[in-house]
């Protein structure tokens, strides 16, 4: 079934398109809407690209990517090679790949010639059901994971879960790690359904695999319309999706986005750390932990990890953009499907009560 989303912020109205086997068909209807045009390509995914008729003559750039794209010597060669093609602000950069290439792309389009226009063919489960939605883009720092960023939103995202059959199981478990967060903050029939279906969505089944990817985005467009640049002056502030990315994106920094853990995994940990924190604070029950735990168990989600209190962790945590006046600004869960952001937590207290 073809899904259809419409995202209206106050500056920006655009559509997210899901449909199964579809991307050479959108490619090449944006490609004829366009008069200029530069794809950034994630090499992984060169091959569906060389599908189009005579891609050869066309603009791109394929990038080797992985989270190490995100810095700022990537960024300089990429917009040098970018403004190489002669563009104008009415080129559309087009960027076909992950999360990763996504985030670099955007931060290229918001600020080559102070904004062109960006389209986003996510093409890893990651991508699709999280990044490409919402206009948060950016670079990594030394001090941290995406400190250096724009919000700007995309002219249109086209998501085809078919592409998704080109990943490891190690990636779709990545992607769903984001699938259990948007269920976990915000809506507990979802995390239900989830619980009697992810070995369907992980194994790809093109029915179940496509409302997952509806539902979460639909999920993310609440938090994204309420709070686009993350104010944090609502109840139902953005900031409420970083559920499980402080200690998940501290644990990223640690490890210099290596191999050693994909996002998701990191992710996870932090989902638990966040769901054990929110329990030991008396907000979350012991029976509602457990059952967060029996699924990302089921799935063969990761829990822990042994580096999670090292005092590096904490230290990048304390340099984290979410904090202010000195307290964590901590995403924790009173049930699953409700979530609230906590802002009066000292690093000192949060280590007190996890150690």
């Amino acid at each position: 079934m073809n899904r259809k989303i419409t995202l209206k912020t106050n500056n920006d109205i655009y559509s997210i398109y899901i449909e199964p086997n579809s991307i050479i068909k959108n490619l090449n209807r944006v490609i004829s809407a366009n008069k200029k045009i530069v794809f950034l390509i994630d090499k992984k995914v060169f091959f569906i690209f060389k599908k189009i008729k005579n891609y050869k003559k066309l603009n791109y750039i394929l990038i080797n990517c992985s989270e190490k794209i995100k810095s700022f010597d990537n960024y300089a060669t990429v917009s040098e090679k970018v403004l190489s093609f002669n563009i104008d602000r009415d080129t559309n950069i087009i960027a076909i790949g992950g999360g990763t290439l996504g985030d670099l792309s955007g931060f290229i389009a918001s600020t080559i010639l102070r904004g062109v226009n960006l389209t986003l063919f996510p093409t890893t489960l990651l991508s699709q059901v999280d990044s490409s939605i919402g206009g948060k883009n950016g670079i990594n720092s030394k001090s941290g994971k995406n400190l250096i960023g724009t919000f700007y939103q995309p002219k249109s995202v086209f998501i085809d879960p078919e592409v998704l059959s080109s990943l490891t199981k190690r990636e779709i478990l990545s992607g769903y790690a984001e699938i259990i967060k948007h269920a976990l903050i915000n809506d507990k029939k979802f995390f239900n359904w989830l619980d009697k279906n992810s070995k369907s969505i992980i194994n790809l089944d093109n029915k179940y695999l496509s409302e997952a990817i509806y539902k979460s985005i639909l999920i993310k467009k609440k938090y994204v319309l309420s709070d686009e640049k993350e104010k944090l002056k609502s109840i139902h502030s953005r900031a409420i999706l970083n559920f499980g990315h402080t200690f998940g994106h501290a644990l990223e920094s640690f490890y210099k986005y290596s191999t050693k853990l994909t996002h998701g995994e990191a992710i996870c940990i932090g989902m638990i750390i966040a769901g054990t924190l929110s329990y030991k604070l008396k907000y979350l029950s012991l029976k509602d932990l457990e059952k967060i735990k029996i699924h990302f168990k089921s799935n063969k989600l990761p829990l822990y990890d042994n580096k999670i209190y090292d005092n590096k962790i904490f230290q990048i945590i304390e340099k984290d953009k979410k904090n202010s006046n000195g307290k964590i600004n901590f995403v924790l869960l009173q049930s699953i499907g409700s979530s609230f952001l906590s802002k009066n937590l000292s690093l000192k207290k949060i280590k007190r009560i996890l150690k």
